[in-house]
């Protein structure tokens, strides 16, 4: 289901951490040969950047080093690869303590307004399937189709846990289940931007769902769109 560059498409797949909107958003790219854009490692890999603490830094300060910080995305599908500051973003944003870095800097408002405007110059050049936890709301108001995904903490730590384990990592299922329960609230109780789904995006609950399921139901969504 090709999308051509004259009829660009923004599908939006939101939802907390662990729910699958990654795997998830690379197969409905693929499927619909446009870019993936991975906005979680986007704020992640800012944080890494930027370091521990840099939530608390003035908004003066912040703003000024988040200046330094660029973004870029190419490939379409699986081959889709996220850029910062020209280089690959890899698997070093994956650790739940970037995570909880991420979900911390993300409350600064400097931080998101820096974000979704490169987010939505990203959106402006191609399309794509854009995953986060406001792309619906906030980023991408005027998506063609919204997904807001969701899933019981104790199944969502437990597949965190599997894809660390994949990764060649240690996945302590006790302490990862404690960490999405704190970033939850962290996420859906903010102030700027709180993790919710838009009054027009389709709610899935993932818990007793395989990905094929939710893959298929997605894709019926928009071909139905």
């Amino acid at each position: 289901m090709p999308i051509q560059a004259s009829d660009p498409l923004i599908i939006t797949l939101d939802g907390p951490a662990g729910v699958g909107k990654t795997t998830l958003a690379r197969l409905v790219a693929e499927a619909l040969d446009v870019a993936y854009l991975d906005t979680g490692a986007m704020f992640r890999v800012t944080a890494l950047k930027l370091g521990q603490g840099a939530w608390d830094l003035s908004g003066d300060v912040l703003a000024a080093r988040l200046e330094g910080i660029t973004f870029d995305l190419t490939g379409t599908g699986l081959d889709s690869r996220l850029l910062c500051d020209g280089r690959q973003v890899g698997d070093e944003v994956r650790s739940e303590e970037a995570g909880m870095w991420a979900s911390n800097l993300a409350a600064r408002p400097e931080v998101r307004e820096r974000q979704k405007a490169a987010q939505r110059a990203i959106g402006r050049r191609t399309s794509l399937v854009a995953e986060g936890r406001d792309m619906g709301t906030v980023v991408f108001p005027g998506a063609r189709r919204k997904f807001f995904l969701d899933a019981d903490p104790r199944i969502r730590a437990g597949r965190r846990a599997a894809q660390l384990r994949e990764m060649g990592r240690e996945a302590d299922l006790e302490a990862i289940e404690a960490a999405i329960r704190a970033r939850d609230a962290q996420d859906r109780n903010r102030a700027v931007a709180p993790l919710v789904p838009a009054g027009d995006a389709v709610v899935i609950d993932t818990s007793g769902l395989d990905l094929e399921a939710v893959f298929q139901r997605v894709m019926r969504e928009i071909q139905a769109a």
